[in-house]
């Protein structure tokens, strides 16, 4: 399914050419300077809203970078428009709370698949349907993390639209499905929880196009809870580089 326009996407401002059919997905349009610095002569094409996008090359081959905003509202936006001028091809680089207790900060995760405890999937597809990511974009990014000796987990990860709703459950008037939700994911093994993945990964099923998520893991509140030592770490260059690399991996085997 491709839509083609004549004019500017409505929110990030751009047409067909803009972008390449690699796109990379930072949440926070500040990181998106810091991602294209990678790119061979990179261009500041847009910068509307939440949206910001740099466009330039790898290995010869146009790629881009476009910032999603938080949360899956905007993130799908993104995609949908995107997709809209051309894009085919997303990794979203972002961060995220780790919940396992064997993931702890500074680690990186890679998921396969997001738990849709979020509303903008349940608009596109019924809650059913699975929230999974492309499999090659999956193994892209577990071969750049080894090709780069990056410490990574791979599996599930859950995606929620209250940031406050994980971080201070009690607070709120549903604290008790909160907490004992909270509770489930941990038994099933969920390792980690960010507000993105589970739109993107929907949404990428319904317009057929593939997309996968990096995340840095900024710390683990359950290793916090139980007493255990918490490491912090703020600087996403890890997930960048490895979201590069595979990049680099996913262009040459499309060749």
């Amino acid at each position: 399914m491709k839509t083609v326009y004549s004019d500017a996407q409505y929110h990030i401002n751009m047409k067909e050419g803009d972008v390449g059919r690699y796109v990379l997905l930072p949440g926070d349009p500040k990181r998106c300077s810091k991602i294209a610095k990678y790119f061979d002569a990179p261009v500041l094409v847009a910068d509307k809203r939440e949206y910001v996008t740099y466009t330039g090359y790898l290995d010869g081959v146009k790629v881009s970078v476009t910032s999603t905003g938080i949360g899956g509202p905007s993130a799908s936006i993104a995609m949908e428009e995107l997709a809209n001028i051309g894009a085919d091809t997303f990794i979203r680089v972002g961060t995220c709370g780790g919940m396992n207790v064997d993931v702890m900060g500074g680690d990186l995760v890679i998921a396969t698949g997001a738990i849709r405890m979020e509303g903008t999937s349940r608009e596109y597809a019924p809650i059913e349907f699975p929230a999974v990511a492309d499999f090659g974009i999956a193994n892209a990014l577990v071969k750049a993390a080894e090709n780069l000796n990056k410490k990574y987990h791979v599996g599930v990860v859950h995606c929620k639209d209250s940031f406050y709703g994980q971080h201070d459950p009690e607070s709120k008037p549903i604290g008790y499905e909160l907490t004992n939700k909270w509770g489930a994911w941990l038994k099933m093994g969920t390792l980690a929880s960010e507000m993105e993945s589970a739109a993107l990964f929907t949404v990428a099923a319904f317009r057929k196009v593939r997309v996968g998520s990096v995340f840095l893991v900024v710390a683990n509140q359950e290793r916090r809870r139980l007493g255990l030592e918490d490491p912090q770490e703020h600087d996403t260059e890890a997930a960048i580089v490895t979201a590069i690399e595979a990049l680099r991996i996913l262009i040459n085997e499309d060749k």
